[in-house]
């Protein structure tokens, strides 16, 4: 989920043929192919060489993290469907279509923002859950553990040439910095996420075990926590820059190269030229 979490709890449950317990049906929304055919494309350029300018680099990391991102609330819906919120089906959140997890201020502005000032990747999507249709705590505590889970899915997919040695062997430096980027930015999320604080994946595996008082506090906070962060990383340069050296080390036992994430970082931003 995103690093706000939007809960409906008395949101109506899902009808329709999903509401009967039959399997889902998975398949790619036509908004995520155009997303993949930019990563691929972009990706395969920089790969040979053919073209390795900085707007390139940006439009492939972009992308990249665009998918690393519908993976993520993928992960939730997957999650609450099986958990049994059928209403997930239908509002489109199993098909990685990006449009069914936009909110335009957490998804896009606060993100890119803070991506844009080079710091570190913030997951912006947003899955609305009727938790009241989940079979169990155990159930609501797992639909917020499985975003994050996708999330270190795409992180391992990305260490894996990594591991390799194919970012020393093979295709140009332009392409290997921004992957290293890419993998970097899964780590920023993967740990942001993880922070026990209302409003990110980290508590929403918790709150389900604590007393309903204490949820409804936690609920309220949530709704802000995200601008106190944000506000944090803009207003107190210290604070962010302290928090991506966190992440510069927590990618080490990954393999990702702080110097590639550097340079990945340079190329992206590629209005400061």
């Amino acid at each position: 989920m995103a690093v706000v979490k939007f809960e409906r709890k008395p949101a109506p449950p899902g009808r329709g043929p999903y509401s009967a317990g039959r399997p889902p049906t998975f398949r790619l929304s036509p908004n995520f192919l155009p997303i993949l055919a930019l990563f691929l494309v972009a990706g395969g350029m920089l790969w040979t060489g053919l073209m390795t300018s900085k707007p390139l680099v940006f439009a492939f990391v972009l992308a990249g993290w665009m998918i690393s991102l519908c993976v993520h609330e993928f992960g939730h819906a997957v999650a609450a469907f099986y958990g049994g919120d059928r209403s997930v089906a239908g509002k489109g959140y199993l098909t990685l279509d990006p449009l069914a997890y936009t909110h335009w201020q957490i998804s896009i502005l606060f993100p890119m923002l803070i991506l844009a000032l080079g710091y570190l990747g913030l997951p912006g999507g947003a899955v609305y859950v009727n938790t009241s249709a989940l079979r169990s705590k155990q159930w609501d505590s797992f639909v917020s553990a499985a975003g994050p889970l996708g999330t270190l899915a795409c992180l391992l997919v990305l260490c894996v040439p990594i591991w390799l040695g194919f970012d020393h062997t093979y295709g140009t430096v332009e392409f290997w910095a921004a992957w290293h980027l890419l993998a970097y930015l899964q780590v920023s999320a993967l740990v942001l996420n993880l922070l026990p604080i209302p409003g990110f994946d980290g508590f929403g595996v918790i709150r389900p075990f604590l007393p309903h008082d204490m949820q409804a506090q936690a609920n309220n906070f949530a709704q802000i926590s995200a601008l106190i962060f944000f506000g944090l990383l803009i207003a107190v340069p210290a604070f962010g820059e302290a928090l991506g050296n966190m992440m510069y080390a927590a990618s080490v036992p990954f393999g990702v190269d702080i110097r590639f994430v550097a340079a990945g970082f340079g190329l992206f931003r590629f209005w400061k030229w």
